[in-house]
């Protein structure tokens, strides 16, 4: 009998949607936690709603337990109002229940970034997501797994010009994405989800790193 668990963060938004459908579909767990603002809509008997106050997360610290943690949060300036705000959402949060899911003794941490994220880039949401993606390396999880996918393609809840125009791109003139432009193409959040949880339930080791490109081949695609 399966008894391993998984906790999900930011089940809400895009790809998060897809990875807590197919969490809660996949044999290896037996519980699925999604950390949320307020309870999901939706019931399964493997589901549990975590609500919890962001900025509180410390009070939750004996809840976030679980094997293996996905992260798929995530916001942008505009919504968010600030680059700060911004910053909350996507490095503090994040960074905060990676610290205390490992604390509970989670051993495996598999997170959405974004193509282009670096440390040590000159705009802000690159540098923003590539301080996260090292700040969670440096944790020494078991496995951390981190995904770099490009336009997200799927059907999302809320419009954001700027992606919405990206999207269009993407999968309207997706002929234009050939030879050494492929790597670029738009990432279906279906497929990301699936490799995700493919690489979230295998045996890697250490820190590994996933491209675009390598999102796709590893789907066969």
């Amino acid at each position: 009998m399966n008894t391993r668990t998984a906790l999900i963060i930011g089940a809400t938004g895009l790809t998060g949607e897809q990875v807590l459908q197919q969490l809660l579909n996949n044999p290896t767990y037996s519980k699925v936690i999604a950390v949320v603002r307020k309870p999901l809509a939706m019931q399964h008997p493997k589901l549990e709603n975590l609500v919890v106050d962001f900025s509180n997360l410390e009070l939750y610290k004996a809840q976030l337990k679980a094997d293996d943690v996905y992260c798929a949060i995530g916001t942008t300036i505009g919504k968010a109002g600030s680059q700060e705000a911004f910053k909350k959402v996507d490095y503090d949060y994040p960074l905060q229940i990676a610290e205390l899911a490992l604390w509970n003794g989670a051993r495996r941490f598999i997170l959405v970034s974004s193509m282009g994220a670096d440390a040590k880039s000159g705009i802000f949401y690159s540098r923003t997501k590539g301080e996260l993606e090292e700040a969670i390396k440096a944790l020494r999880y078991e496995a951390v797994i981190i995904f770099r996918p490009s336009i997200l393609l799927g059907d999302r809840k809320e419009q954001r010009t700027g992606e919405e125009i990206g999207r269009f791109v993407a999968e309207k003139l997706s002929f234009l994405f050939a030879g050494p432009l492929k790597a670029y193409r738009g990432t279906p959040v279906d497929m990301l989800a699936e490799q995700m949880i493919k690489l979230g339930t295998g045996t890697d080791k250490g820190n590994r790193t996933v491209e675009n490109a390598e999102i796709f081949e590893l789907a066969g695609k």
